[in-house]
């Protein structure tokens, strides 16, 4: 019988047959997608013609089409639907794709290749597109180790298997945690708690076969518990466990993992001539260097410690006032930050939330890319993974752009976090493909036949998902390498914190906040004092994040520490770290920095991008209007369509004229008073 993940998908515009796909049919398809890539490097490789860039570096932009359109289907599923079977493909799978990976910056004569087209680069009239993808492939090999060989060669492909092996395992140590823990709550666990938060406990419990309602340690769920529960008890116990994730002793803790990870990382860059591995790879990032890092995180650090612990005063008098002595604790935080917030800004969140529903806020995101970028959005019906997601179809001016897939909801197979990706990626070369776009978020699932409502921070969720959405599928290049999100760690959050902003325009929730039972829209004072309180509590969000990001930093800038717990502690020591708030992401279920390479000694991006998005959105300020057309078009022509065809400040400069400073970003976060 056919596999279908080998076959030609010409139905459903182009999107994997899930129907059609079992988990049986994974191995042998990835199996031979490997056997079909290393045969197509072979070709390439013993190619007797002179080398050029058609028959070199075109040919190794198509030569993994199989591989990537099997990898794509089951990463899409294994990330957001995980079961045991998959979880043990992912384990198998991640081996072999690092000696694939392997085998061709190892193959010497495929390098060879690639080394003469790039030596006659000069006298080869390529495009600048055509020249930047000739960059790219040489500087990956060089930086893959195809310059090394002997012993150092044969080490380095060790330490890449193990990396992968080794970030494979610590995503499903972390899931399973995250899985397996939730705490049951009984009539008085429920105090204080608004309807929507026991709605959300008992549709988590009916999930989890428990008696009654639950708390998981899904942010959607576990972050209004700590909002709005009375007992300090439960809080803190709750508090506790989603901060243990990882390193609760036994088979799924990653601490030992996390350390490895970073031994293997600084041998790794050691390897490759570097002094360790966040010199390494933040030589290809705008930032070029960690001093550059370290500079403005502790530019943003101290007027961001500065507000929070003003905060932290402030919510300690009422903890006392609440009979409770001692300190504030984290686990009070949210809590009394929650009050605050309804006395000052009389915002409370219970009625907050009838007016953003999931759906309307959907609308709300098509409508902005409707009337800056012309885009249309209509549902299909078309096989997908999971009964939770939909897809709609992109066109602009009746034209076919992309498929948008959405799948919003928690449930105990997705690890955690929200996250967009390309289950296939735009390109024009060999054919004129268009991209099939998913977005993943993890928002609590209501009961039958109620509205899913979010939190403003989860509108906000949405709104930056769908931005890494538009980057894909307004992209506009020929070469898939650098289409889309295939940009710079610290640019590619540019387009989805910049998108964040609109749904702060006014007119877009006057148009869109209507009240999930009388559809009333939000009324004017309510948003008036919503949009108040945009940078409220903003200090302590901000030292969570920081303090996350220059942990990260210090752990890749130098020797990997023996001991990276004490490590994590002393750094967070050095900067004077609140005693109420700890790091958003503690190294045991840091998934962005071990998960995988794409974060390591990178999470900073966000904050780098940051500065860029205030500074954006400040364009369309300056003419009056957040819709303005010819900011938008240009907006779209030199970062959105473009991908990493170009130096991401090059891009930024031809947007903006010129490269913002970190003023924007602490006037945007309320810090430039602090």
């Amino acid at each position: 019988m056919t596999n279908p993940l080998l076959t030609d998908w010409t139905d459903n515009f182009g999107l994997p047959p899930f129907d059609q796909i079992t988990d049986d049919h994974y191995a042998p398809a990835m199996d031979a997608a490997l056997e079909t890539g290393l045969a197509a490097i072979g070709a390439i490789a013993d190619n007797t013609d002179p080398a050029t860039f058609e028959n070199t570096i075109e040919a190794l932009e198509l030569a993994d089409h199989d591989l990537s359109q099997v990898a794509s289907a089951f990463y899409t599923v294994a990330g957001s639907d995980s079961n045991d079977t998959r979880q043990n493909l992912m384990r198998d799978f991640s081996p072999k794709l690092s000696a694939y990976s392997s085998e061709i910056t190892n193959n010497a004569k495929l390098f060879a290749r690639v080394q003469s087209v790039w030596n006659a680069r000069d006298d080869l009239d390529l495009t600048d597109e055509q020249q930047r993808v000739l960059m790219l492939t040489h500087r990956s090999f060089v930086r893959s180790g195809a310059e090394l060989t002997g012993d150092a060669a044969a080490r380095l492909t060790d330490v890449k298997s193990c990396l992968a092996s080794l970030g494979t395992e610590f995503t499903q140590n972390l899931l399973a945690d995250e899985r397996d823990w939730f705490m049951d709550l009984d009539t008085d666990g429920l105090i204080g708690l608004p309807d929507f938060v026991v709605a959300s406990a008992r549709a988590a419990g009916d999930e989890k076969g428990a008696a009654g309602p639950v708390v998981t340690l899904s942010r959607s769920l576990i972050v209004p518990f700590l909002q709005f529960s009375q007992r300090r008890d439960l809080r803190e116990k709750a508090y506790e466990a989603w901060t243990a994730r990882g390193a609760n002793g036994g088979k799924t803790d990653n601490r030992a993992i996390a350390a490895e990870i970073l031994a293997l990382r600084h041998e790794r860059a050691q390897l490759l001539g570097y002094e360790n591995f966040a010199t390494y790879k933040l030589e290809t990032e705008m930032a070029k260097a960690p001093s550059a890092v370290r500079d403005l995180l502790h530019n943003v650090w101290t007027p961001a410690k500065a507000s929070a612990e003003a905060d932290a005063e402030i919510l300690t008098r009422m903890l006392h006032a609440d009979g409770f002595d001692g300190p504030l604790e984290p686990w009070d935080w949210r809590f009394y930050s929650e009050k605050r917030r309804k006395i000052e800004h009389d915002l409370d969140e219970a009625e907050l939330k009838p007016y953003l529903q999931l759906d309307r806020m959907i609308e709300a995101s098509f409508d902005c890319a409707t009337r800056l970028f012309n885009l249309e959005f209509k549902p299909v019906d078309v096989p997908l993974y999971h009964d939770d997601c939909r897809a709609w179809e992109v066109t602009r001016d009746g034209t076919h752009l992309a498929i948008f897939v959405g799948d919003y909801f928690a449930r105990g197979s997705k690890r955690s976090g929200a996250w967009c990706s390309a289950i296939r990626s735009q390109k024009r070369l060999w054919v004129d493909q268009r991209p099939h776009v998913i977005n993943v978020c993890n928002f609590a699932k209501p009961a039958k036949n109620n509205p899913a409502l979010l939190s403003y921070d989860d509108a906000r969720t949405l709104f930056h998902e769908f931005g890494h959405a538009l980057h894909q599928m307004l992209s506009d290049v020929t070469y898939e390498s650098i289409s889309g999100t295939s940009v710079a760690r610290d640019f590619v959050e540019l387009p989805s914190q910049l998108y964040e902003h609109w749904l702060e325009v006014p007119e877009v929730l006057q148009s869109f906040a209507t009240h999930a039972t009388t559809g009333e829209p939000m009324p004017a004072d309510m948003l008036e004092r919503l949009l108040a309180a945009s940078t409220y509590d903003m200090g302590m969000s901000t030292v969570e994040y920081v303090a996350s990001a220059l942990v990260d930093l210090e752990f890749h800038d130098g020797q990997a520490p023996k001991d990276l717990m004490q490590k994590q502690a002393e750094i967070l020591e050095s900067i004077g770290m609140p005693h109420a708030i700890r790091m958003r992401h503690a190294t045991p279920h840091f998934a962005h920095v071990f998960s995988g390479d794409g974060y390591s000694s990178g999470y900073y991006s966000y904050m780098w991008s940051e500065v860029m998005d205030a500074d954006a959105f400040e364009a369309f300020e300056e003419v009056g209007d957040p819709f303005d057309a010819d900011m938008a078009r240009a907006l779209e022509t030199h970062i959105l369509s473009a991908g990493g065809s170009q130096e991401a400040d090059v891009l930024y400069t031809k947007f903006r004229g010129r490269m913002p400073g970190v003023e924007a970003l602490l006037k945007g976060r309320g810090l430039d008073a602090a």
